[in-house]
């Protein structure tokens, strides 16, 4: 159950976060800049082939890769193909996992690889199979790590200034992810300059101001939303390439820091897709039992509420805006709750920063106000 009155007590919230989650979250737009100035110290002119390789393939342990791949990918509308290795193993733990490039991958192809500890077995034998087979190979890594010392000798390493193993939660997305939107601007996959990545470090900053834990709830969107999900299962609608990546982020991130469902889609697949979940079981009032629930003893049931993402910076030929009406009357008719993010003004980076950065600190405050942090 959601404790609502802890999210208007900063001091309780400080207390309550033990692993300094929301201070995590409020340092990305620093990491960001530190990165990106980092990248811009490494030798990009190392990557070889120049220019835009035939696919990106990208490695990392958890959901980096995932995300990393995903915003590549909305970035360039598909123009370049961009995947991300799923790696294989018993277990969760980065030393466990095995990494294995495609059967096709070959010298013209660039493997991307991500990681905050760097002694993964896997991901060094996935560097040498890589240059076996005639990729280029450009690694984030911490500077003195395995993965940093046998990608130096033939590929790029670009060192990662953050302290080796520690958790990648609440804003350290930006460390990992930054130098490699600099190098694939420095091969012109996508259009992300410095002066592009200083932009969306200062969006960063105006969501962690705008979000910060002494806001109260009724002008802090996160706060908000937090607790308008407490007790629902969000149904994250994306509109726009840039939207779809930060629901299937926000999905990622509820689950991982929050241990709330979620389940992402794209619009309009969305409306046909969840339609049941809208007229079943988590309906609002598919309980006629609820009303006599002791509100205290017994914990309620999730009830679906629809999370609207907008990408307004796509390419409208490219993604209509016919959809989201058509999910709000849908909403309506059976009766479903609608909350919606939407970023200001900017380009589809700056977009993508304000739609993480957001999910992020929400699902800190669910995971505070619901004592699962």
């Amino acid at each position: 159950m959601l404790d609502e009155s802890l999210l208007d007590d900063p001091e309780e919230l400080a207390r309550a976060d033990a692993r300094g989650l929301l201070r995590s979250a409020a340092q990305a737009g620093a990491q960001m800049r530190i990165a990106a100035r980092q990248a811009a110290e490494s030798d990009l002119a190392r990557v070889r082939p120049d220019g835009r390789p035939r696919a990106v393939l990208v490695a990392a342990p958890g959901p980096v890769a995932n995300t990393t791949a995903d915003l590549l990918r909305a970035l360039t509308a598909g123009a370049s193909p961009v995947a991300a290795l799923r790696p294989t193993g018993a277990r969760p733990e980065p030393s466990a996992l095995n990494w294995t490039l495609p059967g096709w991958a070959g010298p013209y192809d660039l493997l991307l690889i991500a990681t905050d500890y760097g002694r993964e077995p896997g991901l060094t034998a996935l560097v040498e199979q890589a240059y076996r087979r005639g990729c280029t190979v450009a690694a984030v890594a911490p500077r003195t790590s395995a993965v940093t010392e046998i990608v130096t000798s033939r590929g790029l390493a670009m060192p990662l200034l953050r302290a080796p193993g520690e958790q990648i939660e609440t804003g350290g997305l930006w460390p990992l992810l930054t130098p490699l939107l600099a190098l694939a601007d420095r091969i012109d996959l996508i259009d992300a300059p410095d002066d592009a990545l200083s932009r969306v470090a200062d969006r960063l900053d105006i969501v962690a101001e705008r979000c910060g834990p002494a806001i109260e709830t009724y002008a802090n969107p996160a706060k908000t939303l937090a607790a308008e999900l407490a007790e629902s299962l969000p149904l994250l609608w994306s509109e726009g390439p840039v939207a779809g990546v930060a629901a299937r982020y926000f999905a990622r991130q509820l689950a991982a820091v929050a241990g709330r469902p979620a389940l992402p889609a794209t619009l309009p697949d969305a409306l046909a897709a969840h339609a049941m979940l809208l007229s079943g079981a988590f309906t609002s009032g598919a309980d006629p039992d609820d009303i006599f629930r002791d509100r205290v003893e017994e914990p309620a049931a999730l009830r679906a509420r629809i999370v609207l993402l907008h990408d307004e910076s796509a390419d409208t030929a490219r993604t209509p805006r016919e959809a989201a009406p058509a999910a709000r009357e849908l909403a309506s008719a059976q009766g479903t709750p609608v909350s919606e993010l939407e970023p200001s003004d900017g380009d589809p980076l700056e977009a993508a920063g304000e739609l993480i950065a957001t999910a992020d600190f929400t699902a800190v405050y669910l995971a505070l106000a619901a004592g699962s942090a």
